[in-house]
């Protein structure tokens, strides 16, 4: 199951899991996207809004048995610290955390031992950023929720793991990338000197799922071409 699937990481993770044989159940709000996507996979999409927990509840019932969870939904509102606003701060935190905490609460008795649960954090969960005080926040307690439950769910042999992207090139970040001052700060700050791509997430994503990551739990795979090694 993979939530979020209609945003440009989204969708390049779902076409990844099903070229590696995966049957993918693509998560989202609903809308001709999320049936696009189910029509190109051949599975059934499930439509669902992350930030109602009773909402997740349900729609979690009728779930089979399900061997790995993508928690990929997730958005941000860019801003000075003294200009967030409730609306701005619920949203966020209603989404990036909120929504993961309680997808992953309502799907966990249907994932089978041997599973994993991967988190979509970000590199801003590692590290901080002027204008993205909410979006950090949030980011680091995914960071804290992953290191907690792999250690809740390790004698289940349920494996939780954070990917922790930097800036990625989406149809959501092209108006961002579209100053070209903020694209000349972005890629000064990346040490190999390009944007990530959504398949670069696809592919560590797949890996993680997999069997050669059978003892990698509790820690956060940074695919931010050295962001963070400054």
């Amino acid at each position: 199951m993979l939530t979020g699937a209609t945003g440009g990481l989204g969708r390049a993770m779902a076409v990844a899991f099903a070229a590696a044989g995966a049957d993918v159940i693509p998560v989202a709000r609903g809308g001709e996207a999320l049936e696009t996507l189910a029509d190109e996979l051949g599975s059934a999409p499930l439509a669902v809004d992350l930030t109602d927990p009773a909402v997740i509840s349900s729609a979690m019932n009728g779930i089979g048995p399900v061997d790995v969870l993508v928690n990929n939904s997730g958005t941000n509102r860019p801003g000075p610290f003294e200009a967030v606003t409730v609306q701005d701060f619920d949203l966020l935190v209603n989404l990036n955390l909120r929504g993961t905490f309680f997808a992953t609460q309502s799907l966990l008795p249907h994932i089978r031992a041997g599973g994993a649960i991967l988190n979509v954090g970000s590199q801003m969960g590692h590290v901080g950023a002027e204008n993205r005080t909410v979006y950090c926040a949030t980011k680091h307690a995914i960071e804290g929720f992953t290191k907690a439950l792999a250690i809740e769910l390790a004698p289940r042999a349920i494996r939780v793991v954070s990917i922790a992207p930097t800036f990625i090139e989406t149809p959501m970040t092209a108006p961002m990338f579209a100053d070209p001052t903020f694209r000349s700060q972005v890629l000064t700050n990346i040490p190999m000197g390009r944007m990530g791509r959504p398949e670069d997430v696809a592919a560590a994503a797949v890996f993680l799922a997999s069997d050669a990551a059978g003892m990698i739990t509790g820690t956060s795979l940074l695919i931010d071409g050295g962001w963070t090694a400054h």
